[in-house]
């Protein structure tokens, strides 16, 4: 069935944007502190990424994990899209890396952001997406599907409700600290979080990592 393209959406990007990845290659690259909490060290062409809050402190940080999954793509030039996030604040993703020129933002696809999705899996790299709320388990398998036939990597940022399909790895994120402020001075100079990966395959055993997300340059960086 063909696919047009939703509302909000160039109908010429998939003829402008041509991924500049080797689609041969398995992984797209990760920022250096990433890399130990996802086996391979990059992030899997053609799986499924999910990228959720353990509690309710966790959700910025998700947000921030999310789209830092991307920057190192971005900047070693392939092209990534995020769907449904509103709140992405371009200066704080230049701050983490992520190279502006090669990401595309979809902030309101309304009712229509899996068609979104799938659609810009056609001509991506890697596409983000967070689904407005529950997902059922047709349409789930059905853009996993288009991913992994297109060889694009599909990070979901589950701020709502897990991803009904297990995912080949999951990165939970935990309640942060922030550090720098003292009582009434000072000024904050980053986050400390807790991440476990977990997974099917090469992520069946959890892997607790611990990260500046964001540090004080707004990258995410090792403690």
């Amino acid at each position: 069935m063909a696919l047009s393209a939703p509302a909000g959406i160039d109908v010429t990007l998939s003829a402008r944007v041509r991924p500049t990845s080797d689609r041969r290659d398995q992984l797209l690259p990760l920022l250096p502190a990433l890399g130990p909490m996802v086996p391979g060290g990059g992030l899997p062409r053609g799986a499924v990424v999910a990228v959720r809050a353990g509690s309710e402190g966790g959700a910025g940080g998700a947000t921030t994990l999310a789209f830092s999954l991307l920057a190192e793509a971005t900047a070693t030039g392939s092209w990534c899209a995020a769907v449904g996030v509103p709140d992405a604040g371009v200066l704080a993703l230049a701050e983490m890396g992520v190279d502006l020129d090669h990401l595309v933002l979809v902030p309101h696809p309304g009712a229509r952001w899996m068609e979104a999705a799938a659609y810009l899996v056609e001509g991506m790299d890697a596409v983000l997406v967070c689904p407005p709320g529950p997902v059922r388990p047709g349409p789930a398998r059905r853009l996993a599907a288009r991913a992994r036939e297109r060889r694009a990597a599909l990070v979901v940022l589950a701020r709502h409700s897990p991803w009904p399909e297990g995912p080949e790895l999951q990165l939970t994120v935990g309640r942060g600290r922030w550090m720098g402020a003292g009582r009434g001075h000072g000024h904050l100079q980053g986050r400390r979080v807790e991440v476990v990966s977990s997974g099917r395959r090469g992520a069946s055993r959890p892997v607790r990592t611990e990260l500046w997300l964001p540090s004080g340059s707004g990258a995410p960086a090792a403690p």
